[in-house]
């Protein structure tokens, strides 16, 4: 499952009517099925673990004050060796979003409608676990742990550096969207990424979970 074109960032946290509209997409992201033949080559994917919360030993850094508006153009997950483009985009006409197809598998998604990565409020960043032949972007994301680091390129060539604080695997059936996108701390830059976990289930055609990092903005970069 997956990741998000529209070319506007309006740096503003999604609120009233369009926050719930966009919590109810997630949620049946969440549960839709995939594009694709049913035998997947690849079978179950990552996130087949329990959620690991935040070890109570970890100690974080205090949160950076919030940068300005700039759209975010690459996402960098150093321990994952993951360098991939971003591509904006939207909901889709079930008001779900819209990640990037499959042909851009290594492609992140971010939700163009929301706040800008690094910007104040929660930045929602989506990516495929796999395609029906390999693995995808965000195959490895479900072993980020408390401490980690996430990066992502402005186009205003900042550098919004985030730690990782929370990582959660929400089984379909228990899904709580408020829980899994909603802010940690008001007045921080907060980024979520999101994509599928447990196992594919054949029935349904669908994960059985998805896979939530959480993370805040800690420092700034060139």
């Amino acid at each position: 499952m997956s990741g998000q074109e529209s070319s506007r960032g309006t740096g503003r946290l999604v609120t009233g009517v369009a926050w719930a509209v966009l919590l109810l997409g997630l949620w049946l992201w969440g549960r839709a099925t995939t594009d694709g033949p049913e035998d997947r080559a690849l079978g179950p994917a990552t996130g087949d673990m329990a959620a690991a919360g935040r070890p109570p030993d970890v100690t974080l850094p205090p949160p950076h004050r919030p940068l300005g508006t700039a759209l975010p153009q690459r996402l960098d997950i150093p321990g994952l060796g993951i360098q991939a483009p971003v591509v904006a985009r939207g909901l889709d006409a079930r008001g779900a979003l819209d990640p990037p197809p499959f042909g851009q598998a290594g492609s992140v998604g971010w939700y163009a409608a929301g706040a800008t990565p690094g910007a104040a409020g929660t930045a929602l960043m989506v990516g495929h676990v796999d395609t029906d032949t390999r693995p995808a972007v965000f195959y490895k994301v479900s072993t980020l742990k408390p401490g980690d680091t996430i990066r992502v390129l402005r186009a205003d060539r900042e550098v919004a550096e985030f730690t990782v604080d929370d990582v959660q695997v929400l089984a379909r059936d228990r899904f709580d969207a408020h829980q899994a996108y909603g802010p940690r701390a008001s007045g921080r830059a907060e980024l979520r990424l999101i994509t599928c976990g447990g196992t594919f289930d054949r029935t349904a055609g669908a994960y059985t979970a998805n896979v939530v990092v959480s993370a805040y903005l800690t420092g700034t970069g060139r």
